[in-house]
């Protein structure tokens, strides 16, 4: 037997094998691969034609079939465009609470795929765990009701907008007034302060080493928050720090971010799943993510 033909046989036997655990492991993988008419079986019939054009052998030699398909999904896919709102954010919710731990935990690095895999399929916009080398301590676990910022210099709780009764913090945020005054504040800064969430920079094991660098990268970093108890998703920007580990939380919300994820019920907090947003052309809107395309208008 020649080499190729050799190669083919092993390459046959390793995709047979990944299908399997494809099936056991992700079997919301296999039925987004039927919704789009194959079958993980045809994936094997692609791969032979492919290598018989000697266009597959190196990427299989770099990458099971598993990883080419993982990769595939993780892409925007806005699969469930044809559901209403109300069906789309069930079904997310069925699918996270399905995989999701009961408490906060670490996520292994398999389920943090899953996870953003099942965000993406059903918003078409990619959440991930980690962005650009960056990750925080937590990307699942409680989030707790914030006050509003100061958004500017003599800003004020009588010139918010919206859930007045949340007060207002003393302070600035953690990288100071949103905006230089009132007159030029933009949009953009309005719906910074309108959802913002507040993260835990500040136990960041690399946080004190390499203060200037990440004090910058994650200045008004835009995240995603999803309440997997209903599905509500909204996609804010990190303008504040904390909270204090002594809460018991990982994560603190605006009022409107609080109000959105139905998390304002006198508990004032609850589990969310909380990822980066890969947006670097800044594209995604920030507030409610209530259509798969939630783009900028």
């Amino acid at each position: 037997m020649d080499n190729s033909s050799s190669l083919y046989h092993k390459l046959k036997d390793h995709a047979k094998r990944s299908e399997d655990k494809l099936r056991v492991n992700h079997p919301h993988a296999v039925l987004y691969l039927q919704k789009q008419g194959i079958t993980p079986g045809k994936l094997r019939l692609h791969a032979s034609k492919l290598l018989t054009s000697g266009a597959l052998a190196g990427t299989l030699l770099l990458s099971s079939p598993v990883g080419l398909i993982a990769s595939s999904i993780a892409a925007p896919t806005a699969k469930h465009e044809e559901l209403s709102l109300v069906q789309r954010e069930q079904r997310l919710s069925d699918e996270l609470l399905s995989i999701l731990p009961e408490y906060p935990s670490s996520l292994s690095p398999g389920l943090e795929s899953k996870v953003s895999n099942v965000i993406n399929s059903y918003w078409g916009l990619k959440a991930v765990p980690e962005l650009e080398g960056n990750r925080l301590n937590h990307n699942y676990g409680y989030i707790g009701a914030e006050q509003h910022l100061p958004r500017f210099p003599g800003d004020s709780i009588s010139k918010q907008g919206s859930y007045k009764e949340a007060g207002i913090t003393p302070g600035k945020g953690a990288w100071g007034y949103i905006s230089d005054s009132k007159k030029d504040m933009t949009i953009d800064e309005l719906r910074t302060e309108k959802y913002y969430v507040a993260v835990q920079t500040l136990y960041l094991p690399n946080w004190d080493t390499d203060l200037k660098r990440l004090k910058e990268w994650y200045k008004y970093r835009k995240v995603l928050v999803v309440n997997p108890q209903n599905g509500r998703t909204v996609v804010a920007r990190i303008a504040d720090a904390g909270p204090a580990k002594w809460t018991g939380k990982q994560f603190g919300g605006s009022p409107e971010v609080m109000g959105y994820l139905k998390m304002k019920d006198g508990k004032q907090k609850g589990m969310v799943v909380l990822y980066f947003v890969d947006d670097p052309d800044d594209k995604i809107s920030l507030g409610p993510v209530e259509r798969y395309n939630n783009y900028n208008e």
